[in-house]
């Protein structure tokens, strides 16, 4: 895992930034995540590892594991996860759907504020969940 240059923030300072400001961070936590996966599950020519890597990180799919990521977080996650949903200023691509933007604007939200909290083994956990949508038997 990515280990940042400073001391974990306090999940108070974390809540100060910007729900789209976690996003920005937590977008490319998520992408490390799925970047590193492909490459230790085969080895294949960097076109069709990115081609992979383009279906588990766009909005619609993100959009489609929120609700199963939604289940199993604490309180406060849940609520890092509301607030990028809700959160207003993002331009929607033309590819993407409008719901499935803010929802996918939501896990990444969740991912920066956890990265930002020090809870790496979190991270670890949630991105299991995301995956088993994916291949029922991730581990």
């Amino acid at each position: 895992m990515i280990i940042s240059a400073d001391m974990p923030m306090s999940e108070r300072e974390a809540m100060q930034y910007s729900p789209l400001a976690l996003a920005f961070l937590g977008d490319s936590v998520y992408d490390t995540l799925i970047r590193d996966y492909l490459l230790r599950c085969a080895n294949m020519p960097v076109s069709k590892l990115h081609t992979a890597k383009i279906k588990l990180v766009c909005a619609e799919f993100q959009s489609s594991v929120y609700d199963t990521v939604a289940e199993i977080l604490t309180e406060k996650e849940f609520a890092v996860l509301k607030r990028g949903r809700n959160s207003t200023g993002n331009n929607v691509p033309k590819h993407a759907e409008a719901v499935d933007y803010r929802r996918a604007t939501a896990i990444e939200s969740l991912f920066g504020y956890l990265f930002l909290t020090g809870q790496e083994e979190r991270i670890l956990q949630i991105f299991k969940v995301i995956m088993k949508n994916v291949l029922p038997d991730f581990d």
